[in-house]
């Protein structure tokens, strides 16, 4: 079970949760469990949720062959080298490389 409240109507709910691991029973405690789920969920909100917000990578078209992985992996690298770069709001940070193109070249040390 866990509490959530809604930000926009102020409303406490209560969910109940099921999760599904490979662990064997009694192998980790509830401590464990927590941290492996809010590790995930750190993951998913650092990368992936920002590559499609960011980059809308859930409405792209490519498919074919090895594309789909290769330009992940180059959202990766923006990401990572704009976060490198001390930036927190990645969206902003695209917006503010877009408009000089030498300025990605810089944060790397390529230029």
């Amino acid at each position: 079970m866990r509490w959530r409240r809604d930000l926009g109507t102020g409303k406490l709910t209560i969910e109940r949760i099921h999760l599904v691991t490979s662990l064997p029973p009694g192998a980790a405690g509830g401590s464990e469990l927590t941290a492996r789920i809010r590790g995930h969920w750190r993951i998913e909100n650092q990368l992936h949720h920002v590559r499609d917000r960011a980059f809308q990578e859930d409405a792209s078209k490519i498919r074919t062959r090895n594309l789909p992985r290769v330009m992940a992996g180059l959202r990766n690298l923006a990401i990572g080298i704009h976060r490198q770069d001390g930036h927190t709001n990645i969206a902003a940070a695209l917006r503010r490389t877009g408009r000089d193109h030498q300025r990605p070249l810089t944060a790397p040390g390529l230029t």
